[in-house]
């Protein structure tokens, strides 16, 4: 064994080594996006910001989630409308979305035993009185 022989040998290793990574990673298909279609979420953005701001004027959080009993209670008011949005950062194909609609005071109250284990995003985006709001939670199932 001599120098020559050491630095071939190096080389075949390293590049069967970079051959077989990029393989691996060509043929990887379990990759999850955020959104399909993000460039059209992008121009939406202005609203997002401006339901952001209506959401801080009012002072106050409209979800709040019971570790216990592993519910999601709103404080919306009645006629209140909107989407529930459950993001599993990790896994998309656990994402749901759930319509809201508060019909009078006491429904105000979201069961989420059903769900996976772990960090979960909730996203809530609803209106009243013609208005627009948005807030984000984040929760540890």
């Amino acid at each position: 064994m001599n120098w020559g022989n050491g630095i071939f040998l190096l080389l075949v290793v390293f590049i069967g080594l970079m051959a077989t990574l990029v393989t691996i990673c060509v043929k990887q298909d379990d990759i999850h996006l955020v959104t399909e279609n993000y460039y059209a979420e992008e121009i939406k953005y202005q609203e997002h910001i401006d339901r952001v701001t209506n959401t801080k004027a009012t002072e106050g959080k409209v979800m709040e989630f019971n570790v216990k009993s592993k519910t999601l209670q709103f404080k919306l008011p009645v006629g209140a409308s909107g989407e529930l949005h459950l993001f599993r950062p990790s896994d998309a194909r656990l994402d749901r979305k759930i319509k809201v609609e508060i019909k009078d005071a006491a429904a105000n109250v979201l069961p989420l035993e059903d769900l996976q284990p772990g960090y979960w995003k909730v996203k809530m985006t609803w209106e009243a009185d013609g208005i627009a709001f948005f807030e984000e939670k984040k929760i540890d199932i």
